[in-house]
């Protein structure tokens, strides 16, 4: 089943409708907003636009689709196949993963009791994140991050601003190194996929390929989830998307100390910008990342900037 056809079948039917009939490659739609009594919008190729009834774009919020009370709850019943009991869990979290590896992130009432979140009611947001897959575009940045000597990988941070592509990009580098190349051999990657973005898992399944030598931790905690790889699943390498908690970055520590290879993410647009965030700023002061990665989307989604190694040695830079 093609990316559309995912989509179509979630919908409520007068959105379905609409989006049958939109124009677009579905392979660069990013994200669908739908928030009640607000206009319908998307992110395409980075760019926000609104859809009209016609299924034509429109910078103009008023001709837009109305986002009703009936096609949030339409949607969330075809989101849910009529059980939103069965998705209690997820649904405490945010987010529902659909088949495909879709990210459909809610927002409404939050229920309460002993200071834990229970639940959610009256939900009257919904987040569509589309996942895509982009096989290869670890390809540039791989060869920076090989060391031949020691034949393993060095600890990596990508830093990137949202959306532009640094889980799309650590995916790729889990799953090439996971299969090995005719270079290098495949390592043991464990992943902790808290918000399953990395994974898409559904029903257990990753809906992404990670690579044959790739263990999931879905949905879990990332402090928790890298202690527990490590504990279980002896990995070479461990993979996690944004950090930056004081317990993630305990957590990191104790990866480092373990002799595992750590690749990770954060959000932000150079070094510096790390080193003025509190807890973070220790990392590049000790040194502990051997290798960063600066994403932007100044010519497109993922575009790689800039790579330095612990002593702020420039290896690349875009356009040299």
């Amino acid at each position: 089943m093609n990316t559309k056809d995912e989509l179509l079948k979630i919908f409520s039917i007068k959105l379905r409708t609409i989006f049958g009939k939109l124009v677009i490659d579905f392979d660069k739609l990013q994200e669908i907003r739908l928030r009640m009594n607000a206009p319908l919008m998307i992110i395409y190729s980075n760019k926000e636009s609104f859809v009209t009834e016609e299924a034509v774009f429109t910078d103009n919020p008023s001709k837009a689709v109305l986002i009703t009370k009936n096609e949030i709850r339409e949607t969330m019943e075809y989101i849910s196949n009529y059980s939103l009991y069965a998705f209690e869990d997820e649904i405490k979290q945010g987010f529902i993963t659909i088949n495909g590896g879709h990210r459909i992130g809610i927002a409404g009432k939050i229920i309460i009791e002993d200071d834990l979140i229970k639940g959610m009611k009256h939900i009257s947001f919904i987040n569509i994140r589309l996942a895509h897959q982009v096989k290869g575009c670890a390809d540039r940045v791989l060869p920076y991050l090989i060391n031949r000597q020691a034949n393993g990988i060095y600890h990596t941070l990508i830093i990137s601003p949202p959306r532009c592509g640094k889980t799309t990009l650590l995916r790729d580098i889990i799953r090439q190194l996971s299969n090995g190349s005719r270079t290098l051999a495949g390592m043991s990657v464990g992943v902790v996929d808290e918000r399953s973005e990395i994974g898409a898992c559904y029903m257990g399944t990753p809906q992404n390929e990670l690579g044959i030598r790739t263990d999931i931790l879905d949905c879990c905690p990332k402090a928790k989830g890298m202690m527990m790889l490590i504990r279980s699943m002896s990995p070479q390498i461990i993979a996690v998307d944004e950090i930056g908690s004081k317990e993630e970055l305990e957590a990191v520590d104790y990866v480092l100390g373990c002799g595992c290879k750590l690749i990770a993410t954060v959000h932000g647009n150079s070094i510096e910008d790390i080193k003025k965030k509190p807890v973070l700023s220790n990392l590049v002061k000790k040194r502990l990342f051997e290798r960063y990665i600066i994403l932007s989307n100044i010519a497109e989604i993922g575009h790689l900037e800039e790579i330095y190694d612990c002593d702020g040695k420039s290896l690349y830079v875009s356009g040299h």
